[in-house]
């Protein structure tokens, strides 16, 4: 019976939406309801103008429509392309953002869509910079760390010359440490040997 009158549709709906649509959704109800404000606003100065001209109140006669401006379906597909681009972390700022400018302007309800493209922009260069700070930060302690296990290699492979153990062979390491000329010769079989200043 639950199923003839939809009652879990919304909550199936919500555990489907992704993080981006939930953001493009609240930033574009905080633009539908900037944009009643503005033609509220505009209305009231509307308003108070006529009242100031003729010296008479007639707002209480008129009765407007709920919102009689809204943005074109291109300017709406592009605005909510932006939106979706900004990170969830992001979403909060942006709409304190754009409360902020749209209270600092006073915009014409005209007016309120450029102002939230402008604050999304801002929002996703911020990002941007954000993410490029945290990609040098990363390639930084990456060389920090493999500079610093190339100087502990270093420290660990060193060539004491006059230690014992598991240093370097050389041939004049043997000569000082007296091998027999017989060992010694093995090492230099392929060399002719020269007597009386003639090779044999």
């Amino acid at each position: 019976m639950a199923s003839w009158f939809g009652w879990g549709e919304p909550y199936h709906r919500c555990a489907q939406r992704s993080p981006a649509d939930v953001v493009t959704d609240t930033l574009m109800l905080e633009l539908s309801w900037q944009m009643k404000e503005a033609e509220r606003m505009q209305r009231e100065r509307d308003n108070e103008y006529r009242r100031l001209q003729t010296g008479v109140d007639y707002g209480w006669l008129a009765s407007y429509p709920r919102s009689t401006y809204d943005i074109t379906a291109g300017e709406r597909l592009a605005l909510e392309d932006l939106c979706a681009k900004i990170h969830p972390s992001y979403c909060g700022a942006v709409m304190l953002r754009f409360r902020q400018v749209v209270v600092e302007n006073e915009p014409e309800v005209q007016e309120v869509s450029s102002l939230l493209r402008s604050v999304l922009m801002e929002a996703l260069d911020r990002m941007k910079e954000e993410e490029e700070a945290k990609r040098l930060s990363r390639q930084w302690n990456n060389k920090r760390a493999m500079s610093a296990s190339l100087m502990t290699f270093r420290s660990r492979v060193r060539i004491n010359p006059f230690g014992s153990g598991s240093e370097v062979k050389t041939v004049s390491g043997d000569v000082e440490r007296g091998l027999d000329k017989a060992e010694r010769a093995k090492r230099v079989w392929s060399m002719p040997e020269f007597r009386n200043g003639k090779a044999i």
